[in-house]
């Protein structure tokens, strides 16, 4: 009796997910570092003007670790198998938009 063996991954389909959890990870933790430091910019703030930042930051910042938490995510999808090269290319423009998105709504002064 003979079994078939099972197919075997094709070779390097391992590379994408590897550049991507190299570029997504430092990414994501310097777009962290730097949202955390973003508060520093209203220290001078007072009044309206902080309430604005304020209000914008209470918004902008869990959107912002959302959408890290969704390229995380999108991350472990990418090296689970059947690896997926759209995942991988996804995560790190996922940190991206998280980014351009923390930025847009922040209401810096």
């Amino acid at each position: 009796m003979t079994t078939n063996p099972a197919p075997a991954a094709p070779t390097g389909s391992w590379i994408p997910a590897l550049l991507s959890t190299l570029v997504t990870l430092p990414l994501g933790l310097v777009s962290l570092f730097f949202a955390g430091l973003s508060p520093m910019a209203c220290d001078s703030c007072d009044g309206a003007e902080a309430d604005r930042f304020d209000a914008s930051f209470d918004i902008a910042f869990p959107l912002l670790g959302g959408g890290l938490l969704l390229a995380l995510v999108l991350l472990i999808a990418a090296w689970a198998p059947p690896r997926r090269p759209a995942l991988a290319l996804a995560a790190p423009l996922v940190v991206v938009v998280s980014v351009l998105l923390f930025m847009g709504i922040l209401d810096t002064p």
